[in-house]
């Protein structure tokens, strides 16, 4: 442990990058990417923010049967996976409030807003082939982005490489794992659509476990003029996943495949028949019009919904979730100066029913609520770019939330309302150009995040409408860079978070959910990252040898937290391990055959806010190999095997925190493998 802190602050101090693209001149393509993350439309090096960008490449080093391990690849995000189908993410502890789902973090897909009104991002609607590309903020985006301290996901479905073309995919392995996808690119290059299905299924490791996924979607984009682009986007997704429940720490030792066991009247997960049954329909447009050469309007409308069915240990839940809503902005750009303003407005109607559950059936009605939520913000954002290669960034937004719960169960009929206060969430940024390869820069900004659905109406059954919305203050400085001939490629930063109000979930003695502000918190933190090109582009034989390390170092603590007469500050906050290294090497041929390898460290957690009970720290190794080349003119074929966790090591992979009887645990898969390949056919 001493010679990994070691090696990882060494890592540290050398410093790193916070996106990586696995190809032969990556470091010229991350000089060159071009980055959306706070409407910039800029270069990597001359962004004065944390932003991650996982491009396809980074995507695809894995088995192409989740995206978990190219996340947790990249410092300071962990995405969990409870039980397969059951996602988190964490952005630098965001999941402190999270159960279950994905909660304060901000989702837009294809710049359409994907997070409900609720708060609620259903990410695990999307499947692997879903994804083209995410760019990540880490830390408050509120400035431009509304809600979430946590965080913002820009999620891209669309191929920036588009060519008429017909591609399938096909793999399967441990646990009768399979993922089948089938991609079509037709049109012109003025009318492009893309329609892909998918489907995706597996056992699961653990009794309980068993998932099934169906995606379909249709993606749209077409040149109107010369100055007018609209893009469609059709979403349609069936998830059907079981849950097992945690597991306390003997039981997780002894017989870590089982589920939750029944205890006392209490019934076990299988008796219960706990799963998640879950449909997802989105559609919408983007419209971009170009007025001029100086002005732009982008404006997305969509409407969704969703329906929800949740045969739990306690309950059974009925969701149907209708909601709409859009985001338009103008940006005016002319010479060293960018500007924009804009507003987002969000509706949502969610009708939530919870009944006895009697072994997997809806028995008599316990609790039936309609929840009205709407958030409406405005923004504005300048950027000046000044002499002596400067780069100024100053962003407010003024946000405004209501919301109303319904009990219409209780009699009377009983309404809670509550206007939140006006939230203004400002941004300042300055970034500084050394060189043309080297930036430094510096930002504050402020978040916010009112609580969500599930935490208004959690599982315990009360009204949570007193939760106050979590506000925080986060302090940057970072650089990033390229030398040695543009074979290494460094990104690092340092962070100081202040949150207030933290939303931290609670369980009674019955292990129901239900939600408090728990004070303060101190987050101090150093994200970072490296990656050097092992062998020159003119190499004969090799096409990309890239060695990279990325590493992440917390000090999260509570700053003043008493529960009752019992003082909690000092203690370190629950969810996050101290750090975690991830060292990955990619290799490929010019005859085709490639080799990605990663190592995964993370270290202990902290389960409780007492930090009387940790879960150990772990390693992981992965690999896959594999052959890929066109087999003719028209045709590329890709033929993989991988392997994952081969150190078999035993570990939780999503805990319970804070759980009644210390049910912490949710085990992780053991060694597994999968083989697959990939065909893709050009039209032309």
């Amino acid at each position: 442990m001493k010679n990994l802190l070691t090696i990882s602050i060494a890592v540290c101090t050398c410093s790193s990058i916070c996106a990586q693209v696995s190809t032969a001149d990556s470091a010229n393509l991350l000089q060159s990417v071009e980055v959306k993350a706070f409407e910039q439309n800029r270069k990597l090096t001359e962004v004065a923010a944390a932003v991650t960008v996982i491009p396809k490449s980074q995507l695809n080093r894995f088995s192409n049967i989740s995206i978990l391990p190219a996340l947790n690849s990249q410092p300071g995000i962990r995405m969990e996976e409870r039980s397969p189908g059951s996602y988190r993410i964490n952005i630098r502890g965001s999941s402190l409030r999270s159960p279950f789902g994905v909660r304060n973090v901000k989702v837009y897909y294809n710049d359409i807003p994907y997070t409900t009104p609720g708060g609620d991002s259903y990410f695990n609607q999307l499947g692997f082939y879903s994804l083209q590309s995410i760019e990540i903020i880490k830390g408050p985006g509120s400035s431009l982005y509304g809600a979430g301290t946590g965080g913002v996901l820009l999620v891209n479905s669309d191929n920036t490489d588009w060519k008429p073309s017909l591609q399938v995919d096909a793999m399967g392995g441990s646990f009768h794992s399979y993922n089948f996808n089938l991609h079509l690119n037709a049109g012109s290059n003025d009318f492009q659509n893309s329609i892909n299905y998918q489907k995706q299924g597996s056992d699961g490791y653990r009794t309980q476990t068993q998932m099934k996924r169906k995606v379909f979607s249709w993606d749209v984009n077409s040149k109107l003029s010369d100055r007018s682009q609209l893009q469609a986007h059709f979403l349609y997704s069936d998830l059907y996943y079981q849950t097992p429940g945690g597991l306390n720490q003997k039981e997780f030792d002894s017989i870590p495949t089982a589920a939750r066991p029944r205890v006392g009247a209490t019934p076990g997960a299988v008796q219960a028949q706990a799963a998640i049954y879950q449909k997802t329909f989105l559609t919408g447009v983007h419209h971009i019009y170009k007025f001029n050469d100086h002005l732009t309007q982008s404006t997305s409308l969509y409407g969704a919904f969703t329906q929800l069915r949740n045969p739990g240990i306690f309950n059974y839940s009925r969701t149907s979730e209708p909601h709409t809503g859009g985001r338009t902005f103008l940006q005016y750009k002319k010479g060293l100066l960018t500007a924009h303003i804009g507003a987002e407005l969000q509706q949502g109607f969610t009708n939530a029913k919870a009944y006895k559950n009697v072994n997997g059936n809806p028995d008599s009605l316990r609790t039936d609520d309609d929840v009205n939520n709407r958030q409406v913000f405005f923004f504005g954002q300048l950027a000046v770019a000044f002499k002596g290669d400067w780069i100024i960034t100053s962003g407010l937004s003024v946000n405004k939330l209501k919301l109303s719960v319904t009990r219409l169960s209780s009699l009377p009929v009983l309404t809670k309302e509550r206007n939140y206060s006006t939230e203004i969430a400002p941004r300042l940024a300055i970034l500084k150009k050394l060189n043309k390869r080297v930036s430094v820069y510096a930002s504050i900004s402020k978040g916010f995040s009112p609580p969500t659905n599930s935490e208004l109406l959690p599982s315990s059954g009360i009204i949570s409408t007193d939760l106050e919305a979590e506000k925080g203050i986060s302090f940057e400085f970072g650089s990033r860079g390229n030398m040695v001939s543009n074979r290494f490629y460094y990104d690092i930063n340092l962070f100081y978070y202040q949150l207030k109000n933290a939303i931290v979930v609670r369980r009674d003695n019955l292990g129901r959910d239900y939600f408090v502000n728990a004070g303060n918190t101190s987050q101090k933190g150093v994200e970072s990252y490296f990656s050097y090109q092992l062998s020159p582009v003119s190499s004969k034989k090799i096409y990309r040898s890239l060695l990279w390390v990325s590493h992440t170092f917390y000090d999260f603590e509570y700053s003043d937290f008493k529960k009752g007469t019992v003082d909690y500050t000092g203690n370190k906050l629950p969810s996050v391990p101290k750090q975690a290294i991830v060292i990955g090497l990619d290799i490929a041929m010019k005859v085709g055959v490639y080799t990605n390898l990663t190592y995964n460290y993370s270290d202990k957690i902290a389960l409780n806010d007492a930090n009387t009970d940790y879960a150990s720290s772990y390693h992981l190794l992965s690999a896959r190999l594999g052959w890929k080349r066109p087999v003719s003119k028209k045709v590329i074929a890709d033929i993989f095997f991988t392997g994952e966790n081969l150190f078999d090591a035993h570990y939780s992979l999503g805990h319970d925190l804070n759980a009644a009887g210390g049910r912490y645990f949710n085990t992780a898969p053991g060694r597994n493998y999968i083989g697959g390949m990939s065909i893709q056919y050009k039209f032309r």
